[in-house]
């Protein structure tokens, strides 16, 4: 069965997940042009409103067919810590991966101009291996100084 924050988000319009948890969408309760209800789950899977216009929440669930009791679970849900930290690691491997992606460009960079004969500054030089070293960190493997 979908929690509250599952059920009220699937009634609203150009809904965006801003943070593990916090959402933005159009307010259904005013003639919203951008977004400006937030959304945000509580670990206990409570629900908090807030219209940037000055709506209220009963307002705002009354304009999509739901009253206020749909902010809370049915039941306590003592399992939502695990589901919020899910979230977060899933969000901290995003931030490693884009990071392991500059670092890959800047390897790449650096390859280009070994095969062009050109050679790297000191500054580029300890770049490359601060790069290499990360990468490797993210691989799971021990880098060895060269």
């Amino acid at each position: 069965m979908p929690g509250p924050a599952e059920r009220l988000l699937a009634s609203l319009d150009k809904v965006r997940e801003v943070a593990p948890g916090k959402w933005t969408a159009l307010c259904p309760s005013h003639d919203d042009k951008t977004p400006s209800l937030s959304i945000r789950e509580l670990d206990d899977g409570r629900l908090l409103l807030f219209c940037f216009a000055g709506c209220g929440a009963g307002e705002v669930l009354s304009a999509v067919g739901m009253e206020l009791r749909a902010l809370f679970p049915d039941k306590p849900q003592h399992h939502r810590a695990p589901l919020r930290r899910e979230r977060l690691h899933a969000h901290a491997a995003r931030q490693a991966l884009r990071a392991l992606a500059a670092d890959v460009v800047l390897v790449g960079i650096a390859a280009e101009d070994v095969a062009r004969d050109q050679k790297l500054s000191e500054t580029d030089r300890v770049r490359l291996w601060q790069a290499i070293r990360r990468i490797q960190d993210v691989a799971g493997v021990t880098c060895g100084n060269t």
